[in-house]
């Protein structure tokens, strides 16, 4: 006997894509997991998704001889609905649904195995599939709980039909939204989620409540690493599941797509499209910067971002969020410029009375001035004069013995005259290409900026927020590496009339300083956990896309010790 509802037209008559659903499970679970798969296509795969995974594998492969279960994919129109069943058993000419899951069932006040509510939701919706397909009726469905081998039966009724057809009532009801719903009330259920790492529940309800005392949901550190291509005759391909570096009449080198964050290619180097389709499924970011230090631009993996964007292009097109935006990040670098000084020349003999003393107190009067600045011009002002002042300090960072080659005496952009400009551009060119892939990867877009204007190929958004890392992530580590007498400057420099490039030695060298640097964890003064300067620059996106998406105030706030 076919079934059929009335209410069941409605989802024909819409004619909108089906659901997952497994999309439903998610619904029910926290509605904002739902939002950020389905509407946002956000996806993370974690330890608990591979340990799912395999469960369902073995079990097929365990079924495979048994003729009376079976795997289904199933899609229907008139419920709105597509899934991929996990079996199906035939008992006293009646079909059973059934969902297998590795964890342990819910119980009830009476220790009675009872089924969690969104894997309820689940197999009974896959229950009413079955009855589309087969025209016939589904009395009962069952979820098997494999940690404590419990087996829960539901019965499909009338009551939990209409329990389904809501729920898909609301999922699409959900996806035409352009507003992203808000964190769970339950912080237990954002421990076991996967998209923890990139929903911020914890940093969110700081945000909202400054006595919240936020736990590191985030994916620690992978042993991946960046890959930069240095050689100018090299060509990155793909030979398999690895990328295989041929540097022309020399080593071929291959790595797993698994073991790399990025690849970086300088100057003349080359990467074919089999390798960058390989590194933009893999989520691998790939970023070009010139011979000469100069940043060219990035491709990263994103996905569908229409509806961040959209926030996006709303909150930055209203000159008072931008405003309030621009201060937070000028005051977070001005303030890391000075503490920088003040923490470089203690217990020194440079002599803060002196003129030092004169740049610090101006850095003081700047940080004020950007605190009380009404406009972007303003701003801009101080964070130009402040910048004079910084750099003006810097001939009291450097240690005494230095050869006088690889002493600073001011900052020149394009092209360097010095050695320090030198390592201060490569260093910048390498911040931006990791500042502008993770901006990317976070689903904004790098060309709308808060503070920076569109006057080169830079995107400005990624300008931005690369100022809350210059100081941390390129300026002290120029400073440590030129006091540890790293840098040799006849062999690490090339020089061009008044032009001063790194050599090839040169930049093999900056690159491990800096990438040693990315690596290094630091203790975020306002989350209160610890992470790699790396994964700061992520978290901080997530943070900026946070101050339009409901949850301000946290963006730009971290400050060096």
């Amino acid at each position: 006997m076919s079934m059929r509802h009335s209410d069941d037209t409605e989802s024909h008559e819409t004619h909108e894509p089906t659901l997952r659903v497994n999309a439903l499970h998610a619904l029910e679970y926290c509605p904002r997991l739902f939002y950020l798969e389905e509407v946002e296509s956000l996806y993370t795969q974690d330890a608990r998704v591979f340990a799912g995974r395999a469960l369902h594998e073995s079990l097929a492969q365990e079924d495979a001889d048994v003729a009376e279960k079976q795997t289904l994919e199933l899609e229907s129109a008139t419920l709105g609905l597509r899934g991929k069943l996990d079996a199906l058993r035939r008992r006293n000419g009646r079909w059973i649904v059934y969902e297998h899951k590795r964890g342990r069932a819910k119980r009830d006040a009476d220790k009675r195995a009872i089924a969690w509510e969104s894997d309820r939701l689940q197999v009974l919706a896959y229950g009413m599939l079955v009855e589309e397909s087969t025209g016939e009726i589904v009395e009962e469905c069952r979820v098997r709980y494999h940690e404590d081998n419990a087996v829960v039966s539901l019965v499909l009724g009338a009551a939990a039909r209409e329990e389904v057809r809501e729920a898909v009532r609301r999922a699409r009801a959900l996806r035409r939204s352009t507003e992203r719903p808000p964190v769970t009330s339950d912080a237990n259920k954002c421990v076991r989620c996967s998209l923890a790492p990139v929903c911020l529940p914890e940093e969110e309800r700081l945000a909202k409540d400054p006595e919240w005392s936020p736990i590191d949901l985030s994916v620690k550190d992978l042993e991946r690493r960046s890959l930069h291509v240095v050689s100018h005759s090299a060509r990155v391909g793909k030979r398999g599941d690895e990328l295989e570096v041929v540097v022309r009449g020399g080593d071929t080198e291959r790595v797993a797509i698994g073991e790399v964050g990025s690849v970086v290619i300088h100057g003349g180097g080359q990467i074919s499209t089999q390798a960058l389709h390989l590194c933009v499924d893999r989520e691998v970011s790939v970023s070009w910067v010139t011979g000469g230090g100069r940043y060219v631009g990035s491709v990263a993996a994103a996905g569908p971002t229409v509806q961040r964007r959209v926030r996006q292009y709303r909150a930055l097109s209203d000159g008072a969020t931008c405003l309030r935006l621009a201060k937070a990040l000028v005051h977070c670098k001005v303030e890391s410029q000075l503490r920088f000084v003040l923490r470089a020349t203690r217990g020194s003999e440079a002599g803060r009375d002196g003129e030092l003393g004169r740049e610090l107190d101006g850095l003081r009067a700047d940080l004020r001035g950007v605190s009380r600045s009404d406009s972007l011009q303003t701003l801009l002002g101080y964070e130009g004069d402040a910048a004079r002042r910084y750099f003006g300090c810097w001939r009291w960072l450097l240690g005494e013995g230095l050869d006088e080659r690889l002493l600073y005496s001011g900052r020149t952009r394009r092209p360097p005259k010095d050695r320090v400009s030198a390592l201060l551009g490569f260093g910048y060119a390498l911040l931006l290409g990791d500042v502008t892939s993770a901006l990317i990867g976070v689903g904004l877009e790098p060309a709308l900026g808060v503070f920076h204007q569109p006057r080169s190929s830079a995107p400005p958004l990624a300008l931005d927020v690369m100022e809350l890392f210059r100081v941390a992530m390129v300026d002290m580590a120029v400073v440590a590496s030129l006091n540890r007498g790293q840098w040799n400057a006849d062999d690490d420099f090339t020089l061009a009339g008044e032009r001063v490039w790194l050599s090839d030695a040169g930049r093999k060298k900056f690159i491990e300083v800096y990438e040693r640097r990315k690596g290094e964890e630091w203790k975020h003064s306002v989350v209160g956990y610890s992470l790699s300067w790396g994964r700061m620059i992520e978290l901080e996106a997530r943070l900026l896309e946070k101050e339009w998406s409901g949850a301000e105030g946290l963006f730009a706030r971290f400050r060096l010790r």
